[in-house]
């Protein structure tokens, strides 16, 4: 069963188990998926659906910021509850010893040595990454980190 045919199965038994928030935060990604599709003019591929739902966590995580923020949190927690059923689809979330093991090797290999090969290191480091869920902003942090010290 493909990411796609496992999350409109998903919708469904939420639905007859009349879950609320999980239906509706899987409606939510299966009309992103199917607007997405659209656009495309064919079926995304489990790779194009992981990426989709990665962009789906990060707006989430920023409207979090955004709430907070504002002193909203009854609606940053209903976030932080979409990105909790979004996350069941994603790939192993990366830890910090492994963007930490990316971005030293990714440095290593390109000789990087300044704040100018930030792109290429994050490139490098985030290709390093392919297979887990990484966060961007975590992995830049780092690189920053190392190449700015």
């Amino acid at each position: 069963m493909n990411l796609k045919q496992r999350i409109v199965k998903n919708l469904t038994d939420a639905m007859k188990a009349k879950d609320a928030a999980r239906t509706s935060t899987l409606r939510m990604v299966k009309a992103a998926f199917m607007n997405r599709e659209i656009e495309k003019g064919s079926e995304l591929s489990d790779d194009e659906l992981t990426k989709m739902l990665q962009s789906l966590v990060k707006q989430r995580r920023d409207s979090i910021e955004q709430y907070d923020k504002a002193g909203r949190p009854e609606l940053a927690a209903k976030e932080r509850a979409e990105i909790t059923v979004i996350d069941d689809y994603l790939p192993r979330a990366a830890s910090t010893d492994d963007i930490e093991r990316a971005v030293t090797e990714a440095i290593s290999e390109l000789g990087a040595t300044t704040m100018k090969d930030m792109g290429t290191v994050m490139k490098a480091a985030q290709t390093k990454l392919a297979g887990l869920s990484a966060d961007g902003r975590a992995v830049s942090e780092m690189v920053k980190k190392r190449l700015g010290s």
